[in-house]
C-alpha cells in the first residue's frame, strides 16, 4: 500500500511541470477535463500558469497528491464565484495519473477539498463530470447528488460528444 500526502500546491517550476505532464497524460487517455488530444506542452503550461496564479490570489485552491516526491493526483477547489454565491465552491480538474488509479487518491483529494471548503465557510459543493468515463460512481459514494444530465455537453478529448452529469453536496 502506498502512502499519499495531500497538500496545496505552489507555483514553482517543478510543480508546474508535473501538473502539465499529468494533464497531457490524462487527456491522452481520454480524460474529459476541458482539453482536446493532442494537448501541447505549451498549452498545458499556460493553463497551469494561469491556475496557479489564481491560487496565489486565493481565488482557488489546487491540491496535489504525492506518492513520495512524485505528484500523482490533483483537484482544484474554485472559490472565486459570483457575488451571489459566496456560500458555495466548485470542484474542478480532478485528475489521477494512470499508474495510480484505483488506490483511493481521488477520494482522498475530494475529502481534503471538502474540508478546505468548510474552512472557507462554504456549505455547498458542486461539480460536473462526463457521463462517459467520468467519476460519477466515486462522487455518488462520497455523498454527491446527481441533479441532471445535459446531453452533448462537450467534446471528448479524442472527438465525439459526451453528456455531462451535474452534482451537488451540502457540507459543513
Amino acid at each position: 500500500m502506498i502512502h499519499i500526502q495531500i497538500k496545496p500546491l505552489q507555483n514553482i517550476p517543478q510543480i508546474r511541470a508535473e501538473l502539465s505532464g499529468m494533464l497531457i497524460e490524462v487527456v491522452a487517455n481520454g480524460g474529459s477535463v476541458g482539453f482536446m488530444h493532442p494537448l501541447s506542452l505549451s498549452d498545458a503550461n499556460a493553463f497551469w500558469d494561469s491556475a496557479l496564479a489564481a491560487a496565489f490570489r486565493s481565488e482557488r485552491i489546487i491540491l496535489g497528491a504525492f506518492d513520495g516526491d512524485k505528484l500523482v493526483g490533483t483537484v482544484t477547489l474554485l472559490l472565486n464565484l459570483p457575488p451571489n454565491q459566496p456560500h458555495r465552491a466548485e470542484i474542478a480538474k480532478m485528475m489521477t495519473r494512470v499508474s495510480h488509479r484505483g488506490r483511493g487518491i481521488a477520494k482522498a483529494l475530494l475529502q481534503t477539498a471538502e474540508s478546505l471548503a468548510i474552512e472557507q465557510g462554504k456549505n455547498l459543493l458542486v461539480l460536473d463530470t462526463a457521463q462517459e468515463e467520468g467519476a460519477s460512481g466515486l462522487y455518488e459514494k462520497l455523498g454527491f447528488t446527481l441533479t441532471g444530465i445535459i446531453p452533448d455537453y462537450a467534446l471528448k478529448p479524442h472527438g465525439g460528444l459526451t453528456a455531462t452529469m451535474i452534482y451537488w453536496k451540502r457540507i459543513g
